[in-house]
């Protein structure tokens, strides 16, 4: 017998439901659910950096992780060069492989971009659900790339009531090019600066690749929701001040010298002072939003488990619809 694998290009993922939010929202759920519950396997992602200096989102990461009974297992291998757009390439590139438990042969081999993109919406989707005010209605994009294209239509598709969205990027023509892909009923306005822009969102998401936080606490009114995508853009005293801080994983946050990290080495944050997992949330373990009032700081790391659950589903979607093309492993 020669093993085969299943490969899936991008437009064999788009073509099975992987370019629209309501693959990842379902798939994530459960998975944040089963994470919770302790039922995921999950080792701390390593980081590959080559040389002593460079930009915070020059990278290669690998994420591995197993989701269900007996479920899948599987790795993303994903790389990242913060000036990749400056020469027309997008700045994260990677490929996913899934395995069968039972044997723990390759099954699978599928590019990891759009997925990627897709799940960290769809993480964001979740959150505003249920840490967003009820019935919020504007959104903030900070960061016009393909990441905050993909956040801006997961919320569009995922709340039709979002009647205005205020983007900001550094350079305009950016956020003008995502004003005009993403196509809305809701209208679209260009802030004329990151405090414009977060200063007029319900949910404010950040999409950049800043290594420095530029957004303070006195940026946010009551009843905010910030997103924190990129990790690094809000200053330490969002973390202090903030009504709630919820993550996607405790550990997963708690190094890399990220923001959350340093405040643990300051002595001035820790688990303790943490409110939530988000998948404590979606079982209903932690409350998520109380009041219209509160403040609160979603910070999404990313985790395997999101990654390799959505990869699951588009590897029965592919298997079931005949997609995709089969290499022989030998």
């Amino acid at each position: 017998m020669n093993p085969a694998l299943l490969y899936l290009t991008r437009s064999d993922i788009a073509a099975l439901g992987g370019d629209h939010s309501e693959l990842y929202v379902t798939a994530l759920r459960s998975a944040l659910i089963e994470h919770a519950a302790g039922k995921t396997v999950q080792p701390l992602k390593p980081y590959l950096r080559v040389g002593d200096k460079g930009h915070i989102a020059d990278r290669i990461i690998a994420m591995p992780a197993h989701v269900g009974d007996p479920g899948i297992s599987g790795l993303k291998w994903i790389g990242s060069k913060h000036d990749n757009p400056s020469a027309g390439r997008e700045r994260a590139s990677g490929l996913i492989v899934l395995n069968d438990p039972e044997t723990n042969f390759p099954v699978s081999i599928m590019e990891a971009g759009l997925i990627s993109a897709w799940r960290t919406a769809a993480v964001t989707c979740l959150a505003a659900k249920h840490l967003g005010r009820q019935g919020f209605t504007d959104v903030a994009i900070v960061g016009c790339g393909l990441i905050g294209r993909t956040q801006l239509t997961a919320l569009l598709q995922q709340f039709p009531r979002i009647s205005t969205v205020h983007l900001y990027d550094l350079n305009p023509e950016a956020a003008r090019a995502t004003a005009e892909q993403v196509g809305t009923g809701a209208e679209i306005r260009i802030a004329a600066s990151a405090e414009k822009a977060v200063m007029a969102g319900d949910v404010v998401v950040t999409c950049t690749v800043t290594d420095k936080p530029y957004l303070p606490f006195s940026w946010l009114d009551r009843g905010t929701l910030v997103c924190n995508v990129s990790i690094m853009d809000v200053h330490k005293e969002v973390f202090l001040n903030a009504d709630k801080v919820v993550v996607d994983d405790w550990e997963q946050s708690n190094r890399e010298r990220k923001i959350i990290n340093q405040l643990v080495v300051e002595g001035r944050f820790s688990r303790e002072r943490l409110h939530a997992e988000l998948g404590e949330v979606l079982t209903g373990a932690k409350p998520g939003r109380e009041n219209d009032d509160e403040i609160i700081l979603l910070n999404p790391m990313g985790m395997a488990v999101e990654d390799i659950a959505c990869a699951a589903e588009l590897y029965a979607r592919a298997t079931a619809a005949g997609a995709g093309t089969w290499l022989n492993l030998y």
